[in-house]
């Protein structure tokens, strides 16, 4: 009798036990921010200001994992294939928009593999050249680069929005310009920075800074307005080109089949560190706006931007894989 009684005890133990663990609430456990980008890009300059500020709210280690390659699609496809639990998100740009025309051999699908959980920040797009080139606006290089044909340089990381607008630049002023691919933008910098190449188009976090140290030269700017830490620099839309005023992002997407309960909890998170006037001023100081919403509104963007960047994909027949 003794017997039955402890069995019976244990047994009823355990199936309180067994659900009550596997409730705990979320997150009960560090989170990894995939970046599918290189180190010191712009996108991983944003996932690790975000998990800083985002392990606190949530109460567990937020940890920057960075899976470069192959236009943002390689770390993109880690977190399509994760467990849908929440613990591994995706921070990524525009990039993941672009793949599905860019790319014709995706083992994943960019849209219908991820759930949009919110936007993170956006700002405009810098066109810079070398002080060396003679040229001061937007026509001027146009007139440059076709009395120069193939003479001028253009760095870029590879499948990266900043590669598609310049293809698009290139198709919509009909210029000759020397494409020259890196495995990340911060590469074509610095060999920018040594006269190797002399155009750029990159975020203003990047090349802003470089701008107001003289070592290089802005001649525009991407957006409905002008820049406020380069009042003088013209719009992309002021120097006759509005179908070149594509900007940066960035956003969270997590794999499909997270809960609801889940996605609304990190969109919350990201929401409350986005409105705090420390995460303004850091984002600021990376010449970028934060883009607070629902997973609703992030999703909607998402939709945009994949119009958008596959209309460009469409007009410049820019192939990769």
């Amino acid at each position: 009798m003794i017997a039955r009684l402890g069995i019976l005890t244990a047994a009823i133990a355990l199936a309180f036990s067994a659900p009550a663990a596997q409730a705990q609430p979320y997150p009960s456990k560090p989170i990894k921010v995939v970046v599918p980008l290189t180190p010191g890009s712009p996108v991983d300059v944003m996932a690790r200001l975000v998990s800083q500020h985002l392990s606190p709210s949530l109460g567990q280690p937020v940890i920057v994992e960075n899976r470069p390659g192959a236009g943002g699609t390689i770390g993109a496809k880690s977190v399509a294939i994760a467990e849908p639990d929440g613990y591994t998100i995706l921070l990524t740009a525009a990039n993941h928009v672009i793949a599905p025309s860019a790319y014709k051999n995706l083992t994943y699908d960019p849209v219908k593999d991820f759930v949009a959980v919110g936007a993170v920040a956006t700002s405009p797009f810098v066109i810079v050249v070398t002080p060396s080139l003679p040229v001061k606006t937007v026509p001027e290089l146009v007139a440059y680069a076709k009395a120069n044909p193939g003479k001028v340089n253009w760095g870029f990381g590879l499948g990266t929005s900043p590669h598609l607008l310049g293809e698009l630049f290139k198709h919509t002023t009909q210029t000759d310009i020397a494409a020259i691919p890196y495995k990340g933008g911060a590469n074509a910098v610095t060999d920018m920075l040594a006269g190797q190449i002399q155009m750029n188009i990159g975020t203003t976090a990047t090349l802003v800074p470089l701008v107001h140290s003289g070592r290089l030269k802005a001649i525009a700017v991407t957006g409905d307005a002008r820049y406020p830490d380069l009042p003088d620099v013209p719009t992309m839309i002021e120097s006759g080109f509005p179908q070149l005023s594509l900007g940066f992002w960035c956003g969270i997407l997590a794999p499909v089949g997270v809960s609801a309960d889940v996605v609304g909890k990190l969109n919350a998170a990201l929401n409350r560190i986005l409105v705090t006037q420390e995460m303004k001023a850091s984002l600021a100081k990376l010449g970028a706006q934060p883009s607070p919403g629902s997973p609703k509104d992030f999703a909607a963007l998402l939709a945009k931007e994949l119009k958008d960047w596959g209309e460009a994909v469409r007009l410049t027949n820019v192939k990769l894989n």
